[in-house]
């Protein structure tokens, strides 16, 4: 899939856990799990605002669009 998810580089960098992340986006660990993995199908806009605003980026620190 040419949609890259780097959203355990920014959990990282902000050095928080999935758990601190789950807690402060208010969805379930196994939801996080499934989109840091990249096997998320899809990403709904509320939730990546809450990402971004939790780990102070933006939507392009998080997806990324590689080409084969």
């Amino acid at each position: 899939m040419p949609i890259i998810v780097n959203l355990d580089v920014m959990m990282a960098k902000r050095k928080m856990s999935l758990n601190e992340l789950s807690e402060k986006v208010g969805l379930t660990l196994s939801n996080l799990s499934i989109l840091k993995t990249g096997k998320a199908k899809a990403i709904r806009f509320s939730t990546l605002e809450a990402i971004c605003k939790t780990l102070d980026c933006q939507p392009g620190d998080i997806l990324e669009y590689k080409t084969s």
